[in-house]
């Protein structure tokens, strides 16, 4: 990772990731138009797939191997690769050395690792990215994922990033380390488990007396956001890159 920071950066790649593409775009879009601001082009390969994480963390290390040799070939020039969410930035970071140990490419997958960023950590640590606020006062509760917390270290980046925010209240629910259910496959095999988990969760959100709910994690979100519908409550949940857009654009 230090390599890849030897100069100044100029150009980035951008990983999409599956929950983006398909139910959080504009999370997507945001992340892009907030890193072009600062002056970053972005590349986004075409051809990208998922990063594997749902067969690997089933079991599954050879369907695993082959959805992410796919992300080996398309990210060839040694630039950072920014990634809009913890937990893929975290299978692609702390998995792929794993699960590519034994392989012929097993040095494609460490050169990649070594270039993965979670968005919030590659602004506050690479960028150093200064945001003015010019939205209405608002209460927000922050959700950072297990993978955030974990596996990247990066949950403190998205506070920083909304305490630049003078007109933004950020507020931690309580038990705010405890996982929302989600875990990818988990809340498939385990529904029951992963239902209860994300109605503590919704209740310790909807607690905090805030506006919205923000998370680096679309997979949160979609979770959270699912079960405050069973339960008939309404609270908006966004993205941290599309609230810090929407607050900062202009």
């Amino acid at each position: 990772m230090k390599n890849v920071l030897s100069e100044k950066i100029t150009t980035v790649y951008f990983y999409g990731t599956c929950l983006v593409d398909v139910f959080y775009p504009q999370a997507g879009v945001c992340a892009v138009e907030l890193l072009q601001r600062e002056g970053i082009n972005v590349i986004y390969p075409q051809d990208q797939t998922c990063c594997g994480q749902p067969a690997w963390n089933s079991g599954y290390r050879n369907e695993a191997l082959t959805v992410a040799r796919t992300q080996l070939a398309l990210f060839p020039k040694p630039i950072p690769i920014i990634v809009p969410s913890a937990s893929c930035a975290g299978m692609m970071r702390v998995h792929y050395t794993e699960m590519f140990r034994d392989e012929p490419d097993a040095s494609g997958a460490h050169d990649v690792a070594g270039r993965i960023f979670e968005l919030t950590e590659f602004l506050v640590d690479v960028l150093g990215i200064t945001l003015t606020d010019l939205g209405d006062p608002i209460k927000v509760a922050v959700h950072a994922s297990c993978s955030a917390q974990r596996e990247m270290g990066c949950a403190t980046k998205m506070t920083k990033l909304l305490q630049q925010l003078c007109h933004v209240e950020v507020i931690e629910p309580e038990n705010n380390a405890e996982c929302c259910g989600f875990g990818g496959t988990f809340a498939v095999r385990q529904p029951e488990i992963s239902s209860a988990m994300a109605l503590e969760k919704v209740q310790t959100v909807l607690a905090t007396g805030a506006h919205c709910v923000v998370s680096q994690d679309c997979g949160c979100l979609m979770n959270i956001g699912g079960a405050m519908e069973k339960q008939k409550q309404v609270m908006p949940h966004q993205h941290i890159a599309a609230f810090l857009w929407e607050r900062t654009k202009g």
